[in-house]
């Protein structure tokens, strides 16, 4: 990078702040404003982060409108903000890095999408986990064929808490999980299912889903903000082994398990059984996601990993799993 980039970030709430905290720590940025509703919390931020007096600090969104030399945003409001934000941020010349999801509505998605095309702006999609040395390093071990003919997948996101207001158990968790799945099997679900149940407010406090995509692989999602046993793994099957996520094993979150059957009479005899422990690399995704972003940005080409157009597939099959949800079960095609 010839010059330092130009970057504002919107919203620092509790994801927020981490985005402010990597912007200020590149070496080749320049954080020039945050904008942030509450005046009390940019003054915390402002504290804690020990922000020059040269960064900006707003209420107003419009402010940014006319920062001199301002390249680009990154998103991390509420989810039912970000369309207006970043068809704003797209009319006035600015690069965007939005958080997941992009927004509620695949059409509205789109049309950010076509906007940024239009603008030749940069449009990404914070879904960190596509950074993540684990999904990765799993993407290379499938494609190997370490695994054998995949058979099915599994995951489990639960906790107790914390609780959303402004969506289900669905949109809050769903999206890691998926997106994860779609990497390693290197397809998108065709159809999808979901059952839930509602013990809080109204909206889905647990949530079954299932993914079926077009090689016939399917993948059964657990999700639940209300179960004190706190739960982050998710697993691939196939014929010859597994690979098992579990982010709560700090030190060992990825695992392959090798073993298959030999056919012996009428007995199947498990054989070739081993578990190894994954190698990984030492990098933190968030700021991964930030330097692909930057990457984009200064080549002016649209990012491979979580692009806006990678961002609506995923709201398009959240939105397919909410409409099951909706009619008890359904099968949806995800359009």
């Amino acid at each position: 990078m010839t010059k330092k980039i130009n970057i504002a970030v919107i919203g620092v709430g509790r994801w927020g702040v981490h985005w402010l905290r990597v912007v200020s720590e590149h070496s080749q940025v320049n954080l020039a404003a945050v904008v942030e509703p509450n005046r009390e919390r940019l003054e915390v931020v402002k504290r804690q982060y020990k922000l020059s007096d040269d960064v900006l600090l707003t209420t107003e969104w419009q402010a940014l409108q006319n920062l001199p030399e301002l390249d680009g945003v990154i998103i991390a409001t509420p989810a039912a903000t970000h369309y207006s934000l970043i068809a704003d941020a797209l009319h006035w010349g600015l690069h965007v890095l939005a958080e997941k999801p992009l927004t509620i509505d695949p059409r509205k998605c789109r049309e950010l999408c076509d906007l940024a095309e239009q603008q030749q702006r940069i449009l990404m999609v914070d879904h960190t986990y596509l950074f993540h040395p684990v999904v990765e390093r799993g993407k290379i071990i499938i494609e190997s064929g370490e695994l054998g003919n995949l058979r099915y997948g599994y995951a489990t996101r639960t906790h107790l808490g914390p609780v959303r207001q402004d969506v289900d158990a669905l949109w809050d968790l769903a999206i890691h999980d998926i997106a994860i799945f779609n990497t390693w099997i290197g397809e998108s679900p065709v159809k999808v299912q979901a059952t839930g149940k509602t013990w809080l407010q109204g909206v889905s406090d647990l949530v079954w889903a299932t993914l079926t995509y077009p090689s016939g692989f399917e993948a059964y999602i657990h999700l639940c903000w209300l179960n004190n046993d706190k739960q982050r793994r998710l697993g691939v099957v196939g014929s010859q082994g597994s690979l098992i996520f579990d982010e709560m094993l700090v030190n060992a979150p990825l695992t392959l398990l090798k073993g298959e059957f030999e056919v012996q009479g009428n007995s199947y005899i498990p054989i070739n059984q081993s578990q190894q422990v994954l190698e990984l690399e030492k990098a933190e995704p968030l700021k991964k996601v930030f330097q692909c972003f930057l990457e984009c940005v200064e080549a002016n080409t649209s990012p491979v990993i979580s692009s806006g157009r990678v961002g609506t597939e995923l709201v398009q099959i959240l939105t397919a799993l909410s409409e099951s949800l909706n009619q008890g079960g359904i099968s949806v095609v995800v359009l």
